[in-house]
């Protein structure tokens, strides 16, 4: 049986960001932490788990888009706010900075490979999930509105929601294409 066949090779292949279009249905905060009890098996180098998680859900958006988008200039506050209201709930991930570059490239890779769990488990669930990294994740009244410490840093906020109608596929590079043997680089065949 080839990886192409498998259940989990079809979920990967399946996946799709979901950023708009999400229906009236609720993202509760029991099955976020479900799907975050198993996401958080994800490789981590020295077992450091660099993450945590504030989960903000549609009956908290309207106070936290209001905040998050006063953060914005003037002429761009309506539009975030409603962006920012668009899906069903919010999971806002925050991981520990490190003035290591090899610990700070660890501890991305960990949450990065954690948050790509979360994505497979919801979609599993036909929960949509799109990682977005728009600027107020670097803007400091958006780091203390979510009590992020100075060794730490917003990775992203995930827009979850249920939705009807599935993002169109859009195909890879082949690996054919980006892959090459040592031997090909020295220029052996």
């Amino acid at each position: 049986m080839g990886v192409e066949h498998t259940y989990l090779a079809e979920i990967i292949r399946n996946r799709r960001a979901v950023k708009k279009g999400y229906i009236d249905k609720e993202v509760s905060e029991k099955l976020v932490r479900e799907l975050l009890d198993t996401a958080i098996w994800a490789p981590n180098h020295g077992m450091r788990q660099p993450w945590r998680f504030i989960f903000i859900s549609k009956k908290a958006l309207p106070d936290f888009a209001k905040k998050v988008a006063a953060a914005y200039p003037e002429e761009m506050q309506a539009n975030r706010e409603a962006y920012l209201n668009e899906p069903q709930a919010i999971l806002v991930v925050i991981m520990e900075n490190s003035d290591m570059p090899k610990k700070q490239d660890e501890n991305f890779g960990a949450t990065a490979a954690m948050i790509q769990n979360f994505w497979l488990l919801a979609w599993e669930r036909n929960l949509g999930v799109v990682w977005k990294t728009n600027p107020h994740i670097y803007f400091p009244k958006v780091k203390e509105l979510l009590g992020v410490q100075e060794n730490e840093k917003i990775v992203g906020f995930l827009h979850l929601g249920y939705f009807e109608e599935q993002p169109i596929r859009k195909e890879r590079i082949p690996v054919s294409k980006k892959f090459m043997t040592y031997e090909q680089l020295l220029g052996k065949k």
